[in-house]
């Protein structure tokens, strides 16, 4: 399955921004092994004493927009189950700002977050693995919009490269 399937009725315009980060070509679950390594990679290129950086007050710091992705991540393969296992109830949005303080990110080395990620990732790759490319076409409701299965993986693997992007043009000059 490659993101170029995917059609514009299968996601809420609001996250073209993330899928059209990623090629084309790009398989989907190819993509989130070779996604796991560029995060993985990225995060550990950063200097320690950056990691707590926040370019403005409000903004969250490099710990914590690493949590967002873990936390995000979490939430779109929950979306991208019940979908594809074709439960029609409509599922809720979240609201990213509250579960930044709770994740106590801050009290997390770089190391026991990239653990969490690659734990999390690992159960991602593991479910894309166990459903069907038809069940992953599936499409429900989450956020009160239409959103397929597979949009839900195609978002998380553009979120990633977004907020990497969002982190070498604003923490890291």
């Amino acid at each position: 399955m490659k993101k170029q399937e995917l059609q514009p009725t299968e996601f809420n315009e609001f996250y073209a921004r993330y899928i059209s980060k990623v090629p084309d070509k790009t398989s989907l679950k190819k993509g989130f092994e070779n996604d796991k390594e560029a995060v993985i990679t990225f995060f550990l290129s950063i200097p320690k004493d950056t990691l707590e950086y926040r370019y403005q007050p409000q903004k969250w710091s490099i710990k914590e927009v690493l949590q967002h992705i873990i936390d995000t991540e979490r939430i779109f393969m929950y979306r991208l189950l019940r979908i594809a296992r074709k439960d029609m109830t409509p599922l809720e949005g979240f609201n990213q700002n509250t579960y930044i303080n709770p994740s106590g990110a801050h009290n997390k080395t770089i190391d026991s977050l990239l653990e969490e990620f690659t734990t999390t990732r690992l159960y991602s790759i593991n479910l894309l693995n166990s459903i069907s490319y038809e069940n992953l076409c599936n499409i429900g409701i989450a956020n009160n919009s239409p959103i397929s299965a597979r949009a839900c993986a195609f978002i998380l693997l553009g979120h990633s490269i977004w907020h990497m992007d969002i982190i070498k043009e604003r923490y890291l000059k």
